[in-house]
């Protein structure tokens, strides 16, 4: 049976995200079906048996994979890709994403590998989603390889502003040339932009066009 343009695009996105659940990929292409879930069964069953992807039943939901993914069924990144494919679906329910790249490489080994670059609402972001703890010696170290790709001048400009969903907080002892932020979640992120509302008129002020310092310095961020 031909590939429809759903199973291409299902087969795009677990390339992407590596790893995907059945939920996740029923909300991001049977949301318009009456039943997402059973539909996505049915034609995920249909992929797997046509060899087009692959499966782990040792998770509930179960998981899916890209015949081109090189993780293990057991890689204990699972989780990692999982919480970045999450981080995706908030973003989107936010506003337009006119780029999402999971995990870019911008050189040899050695330079920094952010787990997210994204274009929201037309300001780039380099995006680190921490399931676990680091040490602040490890994220400074982090932070410092940031510098190092800004210096290096390979990125267009106005390089990215660098956010780091976390529930721990780190401490930096250092100045960056861009914009550095915590959070828990591209949410909360997002809802600490918005602006006040107008309490004559009771209307909240649009977003779109709309400029927010985010913190002292000349970088704006267009929300």
């Amino acid at each position: 049976m031909m590939l429809t343009k759903r199973d291409k695009a299902i087969i795009k996105d677990l390339n992407k995200f590596r790893v995907m659940d059945r939920d996740s990929i029923a909300e991001l292409h049977f949301s318009n079906l009456k039943n997402p879930q059973y539909a996505a069964n049915n034609v995920l069953l249909r992929l797997l048996r046509d060899g087009h992807i692959q499966r782990s039943t040792a998770y509930i939901p179960y998981l899916y994979f890209s015949t081109e993914t090189q993780i293990k069924k057991n890689s204990q990144k699972i989780f990692h890709f999982l919480a970045i494919l999450e981080t995706y679906k908030e973003i989107r329910t936010l506003g337009k994403i006119e780029s999402f790249l999971v995990e870019p490489k911008y050189g040899k080994k050695g330079i920094v590998e952010p787990d997210i670059f994204v274009n929201f609402r037309k300001t780039n972001f380099f995006i680190e989603v921490q399931n676990s703890i680091y040490s602040e010696k490890q994220m400074n170290d982090k932070i410092e390889r940031y510098i190092d790709l800004y210096n290096r001048g390979i990125m267009a400009k106005p390089f990215p502003h660098v956010l780091i969903i976390s529930e721990h907080r780190y401490s930096f002892d250092m100045d960056t040339p861009f914009q550095l932020f915590q959070t828990s979640s591209f949410k909360e992120f997002y809802n600490s932009l918005l602006p006040v509302k107008n309490i004559k008129s009771n209307n909240t002020i649009p977003l779109q066009n709309h400029k927010i310092i985010i913190k002292s310095g000349t970088e704006i961020i267009n929300v």
